[in-house]
């Protein structure tokens, strides 16, 4: 990084994105001396760049990092205000548009977490011509179809219902200039943080710390992005197409999410190879923040480390 890591201030190397008429921000951290690597992170569902702070600094060591926003999250302007929908095929077609402006004479590696892999894989199958591009493919808690997760039917069937219903404009207005007040989020997450995965293992300063970013995680992101995206998620299924790369995959026991052998299997239908790298984060899918370094450090495995190190 351009600055020592005790000097290291996340406004620093956040500056504008302004991509198909709709403006986010986009996290660059230069590359460090004599790193060569271009890392591309694309994050997940209920996101931010500050989310990933701790894991963009950490992978930092191995290559110049690049966090875009995707629309409808963290902050930027959503599908809907030009006048088109938050597909997943809109949002691949997105982030092809980014890697071709980015990287243009580069090769670039990717690493993706959980609905950003979904993305990734995606854009990957519908624009093959990019496959070249990539001199790496990693995936974080990723997944590839609605089988994958570990929800009942009944569960399922009940969130489809639920994020079909509010990724209405009408309803999702209601639910972002109502429901997702301060108050009500606090309130509610209060109400159920002694058994919440996010919260339970924390101090109740350290709890109060979690519960101000969710507050600002659900009033930065759209609602109604975020319903059309979870919609998707329940009836994915990327597994008529494959992807000419290997990828490699960093799973969590438990995943609360995710059934880790039907990720691998479904992943294996689409890749050449899938190999299963075991993160020593306990149990859960990933945490509220990833808030510095040593945080993230957990996330990326020695053999992930080793691979990113290496010219």
């Amino acid at each position: 990084m351009a600055k020592s890591k005790t000097a290291f201030n996340l406004a620093d190397y956040i500056v504008p994105l302004n991509m198909n008429g709709m403006r986010g921000r986009m996290l660059r951290l230069p590359a460090p001396k004599n790193k060569q690597r271009e890392i591309l992170m694309v994050y997940g569902h209920h996101a931010s760049i500050e989310r990933m702070q701790g894991f963009a600094e950490e992978l930092n060591k191995y290559g110049a990092v690049t966090v875009p926003d995707l629309p409808g999250m963290g902050g930027m302007d959503s599908f809907y205000k030009v006048g088109e929908v938050p597909s997943l095929d809109n949002m691949a077609d997105y982030l092809a548009a980014f890697v071709k402006l980015r990287y243009r004479r580069k090769r670039v590696t990717i690493l993706a977490m959980s609905w950003g892999f979904v993305i990734a894989t995606h854009m990957l199958q519908r624009y093959p011509e990019l496959v070249k591009k990539v001199d790496l493919l990693i995936s974080i808690v990723g997944f590839v179809h609605a089988e994958d997760f570990v929800f009942s039917n009944r569960t399922k069937l009940t969130a489809r219902i639920i994020s079909s219903v509010f990724s209405g404009r009408l309803t999702a207005g209601f639910v972002q200039h109502v429901i997702l007040r301060g108050p009500i989020i606090r309130a509610t997450y209060r109400l159920v943080a002694d058994k919440h995965v996010k919260l339970r293992d924390a101090d109740e300063a350290e709890r109060e710390k979690r519960i101000k970013f969710e507050i600002g995680l659900w009033q930065m992101n759209d609602i109604r992005t975020y319903m059309d995206n979870m919609f998707t998620m329940l009836k994915l299924d990327l597994c008529n197409a494959k992807v000419d790369l290997p990828v490699w995959h960093v799973s969590v026991e438990p995943d609360r999410y995710f059934d880790n052998q039907v990720v691998e299997q479904h992943m294996n239908i689409i890749f050449n190879e899938v190999t299963v790298v075991h993160s020593k984060m306990k149990g859960g899918h990933a945490p509220t923040v990833i808030a510095n370094a040593k945080e993230a450090a957990p996330f990326i495995p020695a053999k992930i480390r080793r691979l990113l190190a290496k010219k």
